[in-house]
């Protein structure tokens, strides 16, 4: 069967010659850190869910327990919010390191005390969904209903709306539907650049992608053929800020996003590499380490595209 050339999909990118992003200081790389708050909202038969949470913990090939509760994922997800995240809020506000939290809006109603430090801190708090649900599982009509509420609850916890979502396992219509929500500034389900980049809405106006990563991220302490120690972590994001810090010499300055898990980096074992890392980023001029948000500005206002006012 001959398949078409033309699809949707966009495999062409900023080609060659990527814009020179113009970050602030004439930064040669933008180095983000996210936290990923999801611990309470994730699968859970207590919250009316069908099964036992199966992904990103010590349990590595875990697999849903369908009608039961999993004591086991539920105590390594409870170690997340009562201490892991306090070890990545202590080492962040020691060194003076702005973040942007993913935060799921059902886990932080579960934890006030946690959103008031990350509002202490300074933090940007985006939404990563009213639960941490495979919403492609879930109707549009649902879909559409949990990231409205997400937003309400969201801006009644923190006092401000999230200006930026990453729904973390996404639909087919996730991004249609935060388009038409009205108030976020970028969308972060994406892996596909180095750099943010537009898409078009309906009404043929831009809206922004700032891309995620799944490979600078210690998610891969819960995978296959992921990390197994703290050097392994800490090598591989030297490495890729080493290789981006290069490019950006040559004035192709790039961003890097670094994602972060409570119950995961805020082990012992491995806060010492993420301490290592953002030692080894302060030692540089140049950088810039900004929130999701801050980014979005600036591409805002710098990087519109063509023939848009």
């Amino acid at each position: 069967m001959l398949l078409p050339i033309e699809t949707p999909r966009n495999f062409v990118g900023y080609g060659r010659t990527p814009p020179d992003p113009q970050w602030p200081g004439g930064a040669r790389i933008a180095v983000q850190f996210v936290i990923n708050y999801e611990e309470g909202g994730e699968s859970c038969i207590l919250d009316q869910d069908k099964a036992s949470e199966n992904l990103l913990s010590e349990i590595v090939g875990a697999v849903a327990w369908p009608g039961q509760r999993n004591l086991n994922m539920e105590s390594i997800y409870e170690y997340g919010a009562r201490a892991g995240f306090w070890r990545l809020w202590r080492l962040f506000t020691e060194l003076n390191v702005q973040a942007t939290v993913y935060g799921v809006t059902l886990a932080m109603a579960r934890n006030p005390e946690a959103v008031a430090a990350m509002r202490e801190a300074g933090w940007e708090i985006a939404s990563h969904g009213y639960r941490w649900l495979e919403y492609k599982d879930f109707s549009e009509a649902q879909e559409r209903a949990h990231i409205h509420e997400a937003v309400r609850l969201h801006t009644e916890l923190t006092g401000e709306r999230p200006y930026g979502l990453y729904q973390g396992k996404p639909s087919e219509n996730t991004l249609r539907l935060a388009m038409e929500e009205g108030g976020f500034l970028y969308s972060s389900d994406s892996y596909a650049d180095d750099l943010p980049y537009w898409v078009k809405r309906a009404d043929g106006k831009p809206f922004l992608i700032i891309p995620y990563t799944l490979d600078a991220n210690d998610m891969r302490f819960a995978t296959p053929q992921g990390f197994n120690a703290g050097d392994q972590f800490y090598t591989y994001l030297k490495d890729t800020f080493d290789t981006l810090y290069r490019e950006g010499l040559d004035g192709a300055a790039k961003m890097m996003s670094v994602g972060l898990h409570c119950r995961l980096i805020g082990r012992p074992g491995r806060m010492a590499a993420l301490r290592r890392f953002v030692d080894y980023v302060l030692g540089h001029d140049k950088v810039w380490i900004p929130q999701r948000v801050e980014i979005a500005r600036h591409w805002h206002q710098h990087h519109q595209p063509a023939g848009n006012p």
